[in-house]
């Protein structure tokens, strides 16, 4: 992918990146024919991602040409969000009741949660071409009435193809296909929000200044997005919607803002291996697009911002009732899935029975999907199991969290909360 763009920009059939906010928004507006991107605040985070971008991503050809593809994509899709609300204005009337969030760090069972809820179809989910284009495109309507296709599921199936042919572990990463449930983290990068930025490029002063910076404009604009979606799949306003995505663990006072009567799912796993499978899941984005990653640099990174999400959690838990959330560990989904489940459902007041059948076609199908298991180690990025555990051991004591080799307590952990 590289070798091409630099040779189609030898040949002048590619145009040179121009990563400048003036440059993205006209071409962008140009494009759309559209001139309203909503609220502006989005462009605060932008300038920084930018900055960020060009001081410190060090982008191949192929990084700086999906950084420009990426920026058109999502302010387009603002532009047409908007357009969507002018034109039918009961879409930001579609009231959200009562979200069942799902919250945990990176590769700590969240996805396949998510995906088991998902499986009912007593609640409402974004699928995975939702979530790389959320907006419909102009005529949308016709769509509905059945007299055209969607061209985001076909648009979402390239992208995918693009990335495992670029680097082909992404499959066994995250497996996923254009209508498997997936997280709204692209919601939030509808914002310029997000880790999602920080797991594809080193922007380390991008990530800081997220850190300190407030989430409720970028939640807003996510749950008016859900509402487009909900719209789009006409489905009905009064069924829950399933959300996750680690972001979550960072903004849950946001969140919370936006979502005041949401019930959350915290999921638990051994931070050794949350750690090493984040670092990995970056990693393996990251030299797609910079031929100057560091294996080390990203274990140190990965290992803050995992230590952070914990951090804020457990901060932001002790404002929420107890019946309003629970705690899941992945080695119980391992080892019980069924079991673990039907204490997820008696949490949230449901009979899990009716779920059942799609629950058990959900987890054949993973099984099936995931061709090669995730390979990984905290040596490859610089760390070890004391690094690790310095950092998260109090996070391991406070949810009594079973380490690999370690007899979990199963007993001492149903309906455990940090103090």
């Amino acid at each position: 992918m590289d070798f091409g763009i630099r040779a189609g920009r030898r040949l002048g059939a590619v145009a040179p990146a121009r990563l400048e906010k003036a440059h993205l928004l006209e071409q962008a507006a140009e494009a759309a024919g559209l001139d309203d991107f909503g609220d502006r605040w989005f462009e605060r985070p932008m300038d920084v991602l930018l900055d960020a971008i060009v001081g410190e991503a060090r982008l191949n050809a192929a990084g700086d040409f999906s950084a420009m593809q990426q920026f058109h994509h999502v302010l387009r899709d603002r532009l047409l969000a908007q357009m969507w609300f002018r034109r039918h204005p009961e879409i930001l009337s579609r009231p959200m009741p009562r979200p069942v969030v799902i919250v945990g760090p990176m590769r700590s069972g969240t996805t396949r949660m998510h995906r088991l809820l998902a499986s009912d179809r007593r609640f409402t989910h974004m699928r995975s071409f939702e979530t790389i284009s959320p907006v419909p495109r102009p005529g949308f309507e016709e769509v509905m009435e059945g007299r055209r296709e969607d061209f985001r599921p076909v648009l979402a199936r390239r992208i995918m193809k693009v990335a495992r042919l670029a680097n082909p572990r992404t499959l066994s990463i995250h497996p996923t296909g254009p209508y498997e449930p997936e997280e709204e983290l692209g919601l939030l990068v509808a914002s310029m929000w997000g880790m999602k930025h920080e797991a594809q490029w080193h922007v380390p002063s991008y990530g800081r200044w997220c850190e300190g910076e407030s989430a409720v404009p970028a939640y807003r604009h996510m749950a008016d997005l859900l509402r487009l979606v909900g719209w789009s799949q006409q489905a009905s306003s009064l069924r829950p919607w399933i959300l996750k995505t680690p972001q979550h663990m960072l903004d849950l006072p946001a969140l919370l803002e936006v979502f005041p009567d949401a019930r959350l799912i915290f999921t638990h796993r051994d931070p050794l291996k949350v750690v090493g499978s984040a670092a990995s899941l970056a990693w393996n984005q990251t030299i797609i697009y910079s031929d100057h990653a560091d294996p080390a640099r990203m274990g140190r990174e990965w290992l803050h911002k995992t230590a952070l999400q914990v951090e804020r959690m457990r901060a932001a838990r002790e404002t929420i009732p107890q019946e309003r959330m629970i705690d899941v560990q992945y080695e119980d989904m391992e080892s019980d899935w069924r079991g673990t489940m039907e204490r997820v459902y008696r949490f949230l007041g449901l009979d899990m029975a009716p779920a059942l059948p799609g629950m058990e076609d959900y987890m054949r199908r993973a099984s099936a999907l995931k061709r090669r298991p995730h390979a990984y180690s905290l040596d490859e990025f610089g760390l070890t199991s004391g690094d690790v555990l310095d950092r998260l051991g109090d996070y391991v004591r406070a949810f009594d969290v079973p380490i690999e080799g370690t007899a979990p307590a199963r007993q001492a952990r149903r309906g455990m909360r940090a103090s």
